[in-house]
């Protein structure tokens, strides 16, 4: 629906129509990125809360392996030919929408509030690192002017979490919330 009920809105040149293969949702790569999608959604999007709010030390388990596990296979696949500097290449797509709000929250929430300590993704998981930090940081066309930066909120974050888990320490670091490119 977001690819094109409300195209009438918005200028052409922004309008997904428009793009072709450089689209969020190009019509070559839509079954990579279901696909992609399906298990991200499971074990990484969801996976942090399956983790984070799990009420027994098996439930916790039972999430936290196949969170890791799919981060793994996240890092894998950055490493393969044409699947850089975005998860299918030189665009940014749905499939790096949704992985992002996750992985972007990751470190300074996840990590830290939620028990999903088993890596970090600034240290152990480089290609997603670079990843995450290029879609932050990039101001430019491809991101229309920073929104990736421009609506993440990593202080809010952490207090958030430790909310939602009746934590009263909110945790300072990391330091910094996101390392520069």
């Amino acid at each position: 629906m977001f690819y094109t009920e409300f195209d009438a809105f918005i200028p052409e040149h922004l309008r997904e129509s428009t793009k072709g293969e450089k689209g969020l949702y190009p019509p070559h790569l839509r079954s990579e990125i279901d696909t992609m999608n399906a298990w991200v959604y499971d074990t990484i999007n969801n996976g942090v809360y399956k983790t984070g709010f799990a009420t027994t030390q098996e439930a916790y388990e039972a999430n936290v392996y196949p969170l890791f596990k799919s981060l793994d296979r996240v890092e894998e696949h950055l490493s393969q030919p044409g699947h850089h500097p975005y998860l299918f290449g030189e665009n940014i797509t749905e499939a790096d929408l949704r992985l992002y709000t996750t992985l972007i929250r990751f470190d300074v929430a996840y990590y830290t509030v939620m028990g999903c300590s088993l890596k970090m993704i600034r240290y152990e998981y480089p290609r997603i690192h670079d990843w995450l930090r290029t879609l932050y940081w990039d101001e430019g066309e491809k991101t229309n002017g920073g929104a990736f930066k421009n609506t993440t909120r990593l202080g809010t974050y952490k207090g958030g979490y430790a909310a939602a888990r009746g934590v009263t320490i909110v945790p300072v670091g990391p330091v910094p919330d996101i390392f520069p490119l």
